[in-house]
């Protein structure tokens, strides 16, 4: 069975704004300095905050009114992006985990747009972004494992693991990017009036980084309603 990455038909329909950027990449390794990108990354996202707040942002405003199309309060439940810049721009800095993550953490705060780094080999697979039944499953980084609310939008496996909770709010602790990873697949997704070019040149972006610092072949694809499965190879 071939294995491959999509929304749901049904997203597509009930949020006819979205575009998404994807990355696949093998031979990810932990002994890589991405200090130097994410450096470059942190001052420009720095430079667009200006002194203001990351709320200000077209790219937030667009999920915050997301959020509120999926019954959530924004300001209790805020995408990945958001939650970053808020913290970036209190602390200064984002704390280190992994040089994947540092990496992609500072790309999706210079765009302010949510980046997931998935561990494939984690993944039962197919992985689908839809709305939940409820009986799926979800590892928080806790070690506590949760099922999401029927029709919380997730992103979900064949085997019925989910690896978000609330679309673009958290991800899970089960196929995070640890040292041991080494197959990843990274996904940007955006709902703002520029989500498509923003998301293809934010795709390319980790690309270029991938190639840079670890020296591996990265694959890119822009998915939309009418080209919405990226192949896994």
């Amino acid at each position: 069975m071939s294995r491959h990455f999509a929304h749901a038909p049904d997203i597509w329909a009930d949020y006819p704004e979205l575009a998404a950027g994807v990355v696949h990449a093998t031979g990810i390794t932990p002994d890589v300095d991405t200090g130097p990108a994410v450096a470059r990354f942190s001052a420009a996202a720095a430079a667009r905050l200006g002194g203001g707040s990351e709320s200000d942002l077209p790219e937030i405003r667009a999920w915050r009114r997301g959020f509120a199309r999926m019954g959530l309060k924004p300001t209790q439940y805020r995408c990945a992006s958001e939650a970053l810049l808020r913290r970036f721009r209190k602390e200064g800095e984002l704390p280190r985990i992994h040089p994947l993550v540092d990496l992609c953490n500072a790309i999706s705060l210079a765009f302010a747009i949510p980046v997931a780094a998935i561990d494939l080999d984690r993944i039962d697979g197919a992985l689908e972004v839809r709305y939940a039944t409820g009986a799926e499953t979800y590892l928080a980084f806790s070690g506590v494992a949760e099922h999401p609310d029927p029709r919380e939008v997730i992103f979900a496996d064949a085997g019925g693991g989910a690896h978000a909770r609330r679309w673009t709010n958290r991800q899970s602790g089960q196929s995070a990017v640890r040292d041991g990873t080494r197959t990843v697949l990274i996904v940007a997704e955006a709902l703002h009036e520029s989500a498509a070019s923003d998301t293809a040149k934010l795709a390319e972006t980790v690309a270029d980084e991938l190639r840079a610092a670890w020296a591996v072949p990265a694959t890119t694809a822009t998915l939309s309603a009418t080209s919405a499965h990226f192949p896994i190879p």
